[in-house]
């Protein structure tokens, strides 16, 4: 079995910025020519730093939009194999061609491949979750058992009767299998976890190492299909080769330092599905220098929260691209953080304000033209709020 899944993993950097260009271009124009909802205003591409240029793509406009032109709001570009439902609801599509959600690449990095029999314990109605991760197993010559969550009885008698040799599903729901299977005394041949959906913990990892599984896991959407990876080397997450991944500032679309924790917006270079620059509502930072394993693409740090920190203060919404104005308005500021708290039985709102100059007084006007609530100001230092991405910290507490 070769390392990597195909010589992409490994280009240089000018090969696959000019591979990403020639790509972004032909979705900008499928994206375009699919008539949808979105004006999709931007100039020509001659970097890859003029995507930053373009409109952000919320789940919030694919819904309004999906409403008005069911089921894909104009986005998808051909008849899908598979149409799934997500929480809002919206609609995605799905396709059965080769590797269609990218799903390959990550599984190929957790070893697995021919001759390996996968049970698949995502979810296959509805959600594209199960169809995603079958998809992967078979651009990697795998079998699939599509076992689905629940039955743990029958999920470990099957484990035991066809040989499965590797799991796929939520982090936590393989302890559940193998705690029953060591209950039952029955053995399994599991050694390879492929796993998406929630937080796999260190102590759940090493658990599983010591059971003699490899778990390693993956950062996937819906809409998106694989956005980034593990490999064996386990230092954070690599972006995938069919999407360009960028990390902005929350509540707006523009890019943050390289090391800064912002929402991540990724364009997918799917053709049957154009979606340029969608914002995931999750935070995370790209992580400098290139893998151990080889592999050459950026990294990210993996899943560091939820951008959408939307606070109800004093009866007002706070949306973070408020604090963003705010900041914007004022050319001395280079963050800002709104804190929710509660004083006795009223809402308090405390802006702290990180700035090189400038007084309490005046950003205090600002803040209420900005965010329409007068708040207390605290100046700090530039540089000693946290590199965490958080602009509204609800410290509220109900009992």
């Amino acid at each position: 079995m070769s390392k990597y899944f195909d010589a992409l993993e490994t280009r240089s950097a000018d090969e696959r910025t000019s591979a990403l260009i020639d790509g972004l271009r032909a979705q900008i124009d499928r994206a375009r020519a699919a008539k949808n909802a979105c004006q999709l205003d931007g100039p020509e591409i001659k970097s890859l730093s003029d995507l930053a240029k373009y409109p952000v793509l919320r789940k919030s406009d694919l819904s309004r939009w999906q409403k008005k032109s069911p089921p894909f709001g104009g986005f998808a570009v051909k008849k899908p194999a598979h149409i799934f439902q997500s929480p809002g609801p919206i609609y995605e599509p799905g396709g059965i061609s080769h590797d269609w959600w990218r799903m390959g690449r990550f599984l190929h990095a957790c070893g697995i491949g021919e001759g390996d029999i996968v049970q698949n314990c995502f979810g296959y109605h509805l959600t594209p979750a199960g169809m995603i991760f079958e998809n992967g197993a078979q651009a990697v010559g795998a079998s699939v058992l599509p076992a689905g969550v629940g039955q743990t009885e029958l999920q470990v008698r099957a484990a035991a009767d066809i040989g499965t040799t590797a799991y796929a599903g939520t982090p936590d729901y393989l302890k559940i299998i193998l705690d029953r299977a060591d209950a039952d005394g029955v053995k399994l041949k599991i050694t390879k976890a492929a796993v998406g959906g929630g937080a796999l913990f260190p102590s759940l990892r090493q658990e599983y190492a010591d059971r003699g599984v490899t778990c390693l896991q993956s950062y996937a959407t819906a809409d998106l299909g694989n956005i980034a990876y593990e490999s064996e080397a386990m230092e954070g997450m690599i972006v995938d080769e069919g999407v360009i991944v960028e990390i902005v500032r929350p509540g707006t679309g523009d890019p943050v330092a390289s090391g800064e924790v912002g929402e991540v917006v990724v364009t997918t270079l799917n053709p049957d599905y154009p979606l340029i620059r969608f914002a995931t509502g999750d935070l995370s930072a790209v992580l400098t220098g290139t893998s151990p394993c080889g592999r050459t693409n950026m990294r990210i740090k993996g899943w560091m929260g939820r951008a959408d920190q939307t606070a109800k203060i004093k009866g007002m919404f706070v949306r973070p691209e408020q604090v963003a104005d705010f900041v914007a308005k004022h050319a001395e500021v280079s963050k800002a953080r709104v804190i929710a708290t509660r004083e006795g039985e009223m809402d308090a709102m405390t802006v702290q304000v990180e700035a090189d100059g400038g007084d309490a007084e005046s950003y205090a006007k600002s803040v209420v033209e900005t965010l329409k609530l007068k708040g207390k100001i605290e100046l700090v230092a530039p540089g000693s709020l946290p590199n965490d991405g958080i602009v509204i910290d609800d410290k509220r507490v109900y009992d």
